[in-house]
């Protein structure tokens, strides 16, 4: 099949964009490339690779590619709390409208599958998992947007929405500024880190696992469309207390402390389950202490500060 990816060159398209080439499909990968990246380059050798440089938002550039396409992924976002609060005007236009643009141009029988984020679900009930049947309680703008975004795709019909857990692993287009990738950098290089409200629960999902549930959703999309899926690692709820434990455990000089006082600006906390898409067949294959080693070795490489949203 044919594939339009937008934001294809960023820490999730650059990988989920070389898997789908992998399996046969064509893709047309659009970005911007705002960060400079050259994550794409490893793919240009295959011939069913197009790349478009551009902006999702640019409504006579995407009706070109839009209409040959079997399958849309909006990938394209301001992706983050502090990104999307420091320039909202372009978070609304990325994040909602130009998906929004996306459903209205597209006819019905192309397929969406359109990731959003499990912090839609802001402070959690203790004890207690999240499900997709859950109330959605937003705490950030990037939450807020996200989950109208959502609602848009579900509403249009023959979508899928993926509400991922905090992401971490090693990207052609790397970020720093995820919570697993953050710690185990400062573990590495720094060797030590202050937590601010380190009871906070968290759930965490490798960025090929994520990579590999848009896959899981093309292929069973028949069984899934119309309803949105919770995807993380089901043994991966974690405090960042018991993060950085599981770092530690790699790592034996890393040093971390609880701060006495002051307050994480990020109120996130919650427990998700991860069951419903689960029994479609998916099940995600690199758990938390890969990931972290994988880092560890990643970070040999990486010794500068630009691998980040903001």
């Amino acid at each position: 099949m044919r594939m339009l990816v937008t934001g294809a060159a960023g820490y999730i398209g650059s990988v989920l964009t070389p898997m789908l080439l992998n399996e046969g499909h064509e893709v047309i990968a659009l970005d911007n490339f705002m960060y400079n990246q050259s994550s794409l380059l490893d793919c240009c050798h295959n011939p069913k690779l197009t790349i478009v440089r551009g902006d999702a938002r640019d409504a006579k550039l995407l009706g070109k590619y839009l209409k040959s396409a079997d399958a849309i992924f909006p990938l394209a976002c301001l992706t983050g709390a502090p990104l999307c609060a420091k320039d909202p005007e372009a978070a609304q236009g990325i994040v909602v409208d130009a998906v929004k643009m996306i459903l209205k141009e597209r006819s019905k029988n192309q397929m969406v599958i359109f990731p959003t984020t499990n912090s839609g679900y802001g402070v959690g009930e203790k004890g207690k998992h999240c499900t997709e049947d859950t109330p959605l309680r937003p705490v950030s703008l990037y939450g807020k947007l996200k989950v109208e975004a959502e609602d848009a795709v579900l509403q249009a019909g023959n979508g899928i929405t993926l509400r991922l857990a905090t992401a971490f692993g090693v990207s052609p287009r790397m970020r720093l500024d995820l919570l697993v990738n953050d710690f185990t950098y400062r573990a590495v290089y720094d060797r030590f880190v202050v937590l601010f409200e380190a009871h906070f629960h968290r759930n965490y999902i490798h960025v090929r696992d994520i990579s590999r549930a848009f896959v899981h959703g093309l292929k069973s999309f028949d069984k899934m469309k119309g309803q949105p899926y919770n995807v993380g690692l089901s043994d991966a709820n974690l405090t960042k207390l018991e993060l950085c434990q599981e770092i530690k455990k790699q790592l034996p000089e890393f040093y971390f402390v609880e701060a006495t006082i002051g307050e994480d600006p990020d109120k996130r906390d919650y427990i998700v389950s991860n069951a419903k898409i689960e029994k479609t067949g998916y099940k995600p294959q690199v758990n938390l202490s890969t990931g972290i080693a994988e880092l560890i070795k990643g970070y040999q490489v990486i010794k500068r500060n630009q691998y980040a949203n903001v």
